[in-house]
């Protein structure tokens, strides 16, 4: 009696153990439906054979991209000196009026970082599909009368290279599949929290683009899935207005 008790035990263990898993892979496979339809609604392919340009903040910024090949810019001015630093398969390079220059690890792991980050932003949904981020979908969420996905993604400097940002929560609306609003926490040289809403949404040859509105919230310890409610409230603080102005998309056929 004893041995037929274990064996009804233990059957009903992997039972419970093959419906976890049953509904991880049920979850995965929605999570990838959600960011591919996201994707494809803002540029798809096109992603991927682009060359885009853009001004933020007082710099430009450039892109391009043919297939698995890529090469991510930043043009600046110091002084009379023009600067061109380029982060691509190849790996960093910096250029002092088109002269090759030799900067030190330090410097070089902190620019790496930051022109990721803004051509992160300045690209998204594009690159939500790594496949080396956690990602998590969490319950439905309505901001201003509209459904939406929540999806968390856990960002290892790793696989993201985006600078000082531990945990993301995008929201995507559950009709139109557009990256609406997005918040993140930043643990670099102090905690910080930010929730964005976008705005001017724009498509340029085939790319979707928008504007955001950037709102900070000043207890770090707010859990990101709050912060819709509280947006909606008026509970957030205003920080800047983040305009990128495009200055060329093109797409190879």
């Amino acid at each position: 009696m004893r041995q037929i008790l274990l064996i009804l035990i233990f059957v009903s263990f992997l039972s419970c153990e093959d419906e976890e898993k049953r509904q991880t892979v049920q979850e995965a496979q929605e999570i990838e439906e959600i960011i591919e339809k996201t994707i494809e609604v803002a540029g798809g392919e096109n992603y991927k054979k682009a060359t885009i340009s853009f001004n933020f903040r007082e710099n430009t910024y450039k892109s391009e991209r043919n297939g698995l090949e890529f090469s991510l810019e930043k043009q600046s001015t110091e002084g009379l000196d023009s600067i061109r630093d380029m982060v691509s398969n190849s790996g960093f390079q910096r250029y002092v009026n088109d002269s090759l220059r030799i900067i030190p690890d330090s410097l070089l792991v902190r620019l790496n970082k930051e022109i990721k980050t803004v051509h992160y932003f300045a690209h998204l949904p594009y690159g939500l599909d790594n496949r080396g981020l956690n990602k998590e979908l969490l319950e439905e969420a309505r901001i201003e009368g509209e459904p939406y996905y929540q999806l968390k993604m856990s960002f290892g400097q790793r696989a993201s290279g985006v600078a000082g940002h531990d945990e993301f929560l995008y929201w995507i609306h559950k009709e139109d599949f557009t990256l609406d609003y997005l918040a993140y926490k930043f643990v670099e040289e102090e905690e910080g929290i930010r929730f964005r809403a976008a705005f001017n949404p724009r498509v340029i040859n085939g790319i979707r683009f928008v504007d955001y509105r950037n709102f900070t919230f000043r207890n770090s310890e707010t859990g990101l899935s709050e912060l819709d409610e509280l947006y909606e409230n008026d509970k957030l603080e205003l920080l800047s207005t983040i305009e990128t102005k495009i200055l060329e998309v093109a797409v190879k056929e």
